[in-house]
């Protein structure tokens, strides 16, 4: 059955990131993987009154289906509605790798996609970009692409956990400037020094962490003046979860994550969007196992799950405070 997202009560992106990148903050875009999740991420954006894009993967649609994403998204709306606010939600395709995997995503009532090229040659990444954007802005959703390559698993893959160091693509300013006008695309992903996973940067031979290339958004925001760019692979991994994880059971050995002033910093330029998606998953699971370890007789999820809601809560507030967008929705 086909939606439309406006029927959902959802918004596109282009509203949203026009704002953001006169004010000089980005929107949060949190990725959700449970009920949970997507509950504490709505209860931080209404305290906070702040824009937000939720992010679903392909691998969420195996896991759910995109119907009951999209009814389980328009809930949250309705409780926005409900409380007599007015705050912009959409709903965006994460990483989607194929033109087939964007039409059923919008099909299904999401309101912005991204169709993820960056693997492929230059000329590829353009022609498939160029063609999920003509079909997408018919039917006024917009488009996310990818140009630079960050390396890492996507879902909570391994690489990362000191099986894959983090070695990334940069993005090539001047073929940003010719992607953008010949893909048609309305945000473009870049790599500018963070990766997917646990390692988000790889430390140098001194044992300290680069700092973002904040030269390579420059160069695109002279190029490409009021064009919103998007930063992935942007968690901080708070050392206090994985010592949680690791003492109630897990086992994670290596993680490197993105300081919160580097992602202050960052969202004050042309990034308009930041995806926070591994954040949202350590942070659960760290109290997760905690809980359990403490509830060994536990039989039943929900002693759990009501306790790490707002738990989440906090994260997610703490993430609207670094991306400067409370009270802009």
């Amino acid at each position: 059955m086909n939606y439309s997202y406006k029927d959902l009560g959802l918004v596109n992106t282009a509203e949203m990131f026009r704002k953001a990148y006169e004010g000089g903050y980005t929107v949060p875009a949190f990725n959700f993987i449970s009920i949970e999740q997507l509950n504490a991420i709505m209860d931080a954006v209404i305290e906070k009154n702040s824009p937000v894009i939720l992010l679903a993967s392909p691998n969420l649609h195996r896991q759910l289906g995109h119907e009951m994403i999209a009814r389980i998204v328009q809930s949250g709306v309705d409780r926005i509605t409900h409380e007599g606010l007015k705050i912009p939600v959409a709903l965006h395709l994460d990483h989607g790798m194929t033109r087939e995997q964007c039409v059923l995503a919008v099909e299904n009532g999401f309101s912005s996609i991204m169709i993820d090229g960056s693997a492929k040659p230059f000329e590829e990444n353009i022609a498939l970009t160029k063609e999920v954007s003509e079909y997408a802005h018919g039917l006024d959703v917009t488009v996310e692409a990818e140009l630079g390559i960050l390396s890492g698993e996507e879902e909570g893959g391994s690489a990362g956990a000191g099986e894959a160091p983090c070695e990334s693509k940069y993005t090539d300013p001047l073929r940003a400037e010719e992607f953008i006008r010949r893909s048609g695309c309305d945000s473009l992903a870049v790599s500018v020094g963070t990766c997917h996973g646990l390692v988000k940067m790889k430390p140098g031979p001194d044992g300290k962490l680069p700092g973002l290339r904040f030269d390579i958004l420059e160069h695109i925001r002279e190029n490409c003046p009021g064009f919103p760019l998007v930063l992935h692979g942007a968690s901080n991994i708070a050392p206090e979860y994985v010592e949680m994880i690791n003492e109630h059971g897990g086992h994670i050995e290596q993680t490197a994550g993105i300081p919160d002033d580097q992602v202050r910093l960052a969202a004050a330029t042309n990034v308009c969007k930041v995806n926070i998606a591994t954040d949202g998953w350590i942070c659960a699971l760290a109290h997760t196992r905690r809980i359990l370890d403490e509830n060994p007789g536990a039989i039943d999820s929900r002693v759990f799950t009501l306790k790490t809601r707002p738990l989440l809560k906090e994260l997610y507030l703490h993430k609207i405070d670094i991306m400067g967008s409370e009270n802009k929705a």
